[in-house]
């Protein structure tokens, strides 16, 4: 009988490693094992694997060098990659995710996770797929037809808030929460006039839509910063800090396929930016004053907002008032003097959602 389920290629020149992965992941999935980079692209005339687990650390051609090749071919580029591995450095895992690959965990893995983050990934390939055969016919799609793309499309940004989410339990609902305050801003903006020369031609449903991916590059972040049941130290906070730059990579990579996308020029506004700081004390770019985009100061309001009337395993919830007071406190130091004014003026609808 035919094997229908979907195939997965783990690389790995350890057998004990090969084995450990198969019979954690055969229940589910097919899994073709190969004992080096070299035999995994021999194997590609014959089988097209719906993802690959790459380990870094092998002799004669080390995973680094064969993603590059695989994103490098026209038959293997679209096919997402996770890192498998036991190079625990935050160096590497940075290179590792700039060079393309999807995910990055480490050894030993814990089975059950391992699962889960395969199963998430394909999800979104899965939806990439049905989104990109939509938009390759869409000039023959009728309005129907474009609205049940614009409607996959948000469903897909659902997916990927979730995937996002899913690490981060402490921070559960907080893409949507985020999403709330923000339209409660931009309205205010729009309706007051303020900022018009920068808010002309703003679509509310795009911007709403492409905030979504703020935090994207949390995906990116090591579990054992990311699920941290406490503060973090510095140097775990230095590395969480990267989830900027990562998000702002993992958003430029669509923008390879897309580059005159209106949507994806705010997702990465909103991602690289929601963290500096009105006197350039933010980062990861100290960007001070109107130097940040509307869009960063904006979310920086949002997102403090957020955080602290959210409950964490280091700190009880704020309640609103407590909140309020402490991003007024900040106005013209972490926030833009004149959005924390209009904050003020409608904050009794970011208590009452």
């Amino acid at each position: 009988m035919e094997d229908t389920r979907k195939l997965i290629m783990m690389v790995d020149d350890d057998p004990a490693n090969l084995k450990a992965g198969k019979s954690a992941l055969s229940d589910t999935y097919a899994v073709l094992t190969c004992s080096s980079a070299a035999k995994m692209l021999d194997l590609f005339d014959k089988y097209k694997p719906e993802l690959i687990l790459l380990d870094i650390d092998m002799p004669e051609m080390d995973g680094f060098g064969a993603i590059k090749i695989l994103k490098a071919r026209s038959d293997t580029r679209d096919i997402p990659v996770i890192f498998l591995t036991g190079k625990n450095d935050p160096a590497s895992e940075l290179e590792g995710l700039l060079l393309g690959a999807v995910d990055y965990i480490l050894k030993p893995f814990s089975p059950p996770l391992l699962k889960k983050r395969i199963e998430l990934h394909l999800l979104v390939e899965s939806q990439k797929r049905t989104l990109q055969n939509y938009t390759d016919n869409l000039l023959g799609m009728v309005t129907a037809k474009t609205k049940t793309v614009i409607k996959l499309q948000n469903k897909i940004l659902k997916t990927v808030s979730r995937l996002v989410e899913s690490r981060d339990d402490a921070t559960g609902g907080h893409i949507e929460r985020t999403e709330h305050c923000l339209k409660i801003l931009v309205t205010a903006i729009l309706e007051r006039n303020l900022y018009e020369d920068f808010t002309d031609g703003w679509d509310i449903d795009l911007l709403l839509q492409s905030s979504q991916l703020h935090d994207v590059g949390k995906i990116s972040i090591k579990d054992n910063i990311l699920l941290k049941p406490g503060r973090l130290t510095d140097d775990e906070f230095g590395e969480m800090k990267n989830h900027v730059t990562l998000g702002v990579n993992i958003i430029e990579r669509i923008e390879d396929d897309d580059e005159e996308s209106a949507f994806l020029t705010s997702a990465k506004i909103f991602a690289g930016t929601h963290h500096e700081k009105w006197d350039g004390s933010g980062y990861p770019n100290g960007l001070k004053e109107e130097e940040i985009p509307l869009l960063g100061r904006l979310m920086a309001i949002a997102d403090v907002y957020d955080a602290l009337v959210s409950e964490r395993p280091y700190k009880r919830p704020l309640t609103h008032k407590e909140a309020v007071d402490i991003l007024v406190k900040g106005k013209g130091t972490h926030f833009d003097p004149s959005l924390i004014d209009l904050f003020v003026e409608v904050s009794d609808q970011f208590e009452a959602h």
